[in-house]
């Protein structure tokens, strides 16, 4: 898995790799997807969905966040990304996870339902998540008392990866 992420995320590829690495102690079977697309014997695609708080006002809520996705990119645009991210969608409606989260592209997210997440109601994590990045998939569990300002999981932090460093300052 390792080695997609590094082929993936070209210049960004070990911060995204050793993230990788990091959350996948937080993962249990009850708690959190780790799914891989495979393809004649061969890795090509892997996302994560771990946990992460939603700091609500009524208490803390458990949700998802939908990071990183890599297909190595000699497989690209042939819907495995697509297919590991519904797949873990519906896992997690499964699981009653009310929300997922993500930093992405949204020409890319909404096909799956993801929509900004501050016309929603919730807060970034950080001022450095550009603002149509900023993401969120309501599934059957979401109440309407649930907003408020996504907390992420403490490996993103420690591998400073939330949002983007501006490389002149």
């Amino acid at each position: 898995m390792r080695d997609i992420h590094l082929r993936a995320f070209g210049d960004h590829g070990l911060v995204v790799a050793d993230l990788v690495d990091a959350l996948r102690g937080t993962i249990t079977p009850a708690d959190g997807l780790s799914l891989v697309a495979e393809l004649d014997g061969q890795i090509v695609g892997h996302v994560m969905f771990t946990r992460s708080l939603l700091d609500a006002p009524r208490r803390l809520v458990e949700v998802h966040v939908l990071s990183p996705l890599a297909v190595i990119p000699e497989r690209h645009q042939r819907g495995i990304g697509s297919a590991l991210v519904r797949h873990g969608l519906k896992s997690l409606a499964e699981r009653a996870v009310p929300l997922v989260f993500l930093e992405g592209d949204p020409r890319y997210y909404s096909r799956f339902g993801f929509a900004p997440g501050d016309a929603q109601g919730f807060r970034k994590p950080s001022l450095r998540i550009p603002d149509g990045a900023f993401q969120a998939l309501r599934l059957p569990e979401y109440e309407p008392w649930m907003t408020g300002t996504l907390v992420y999981a403490e490996p993103f932090w420690r591998h400073d990866a939330v949002g983007l460093r501006d490389p002149g300052a």
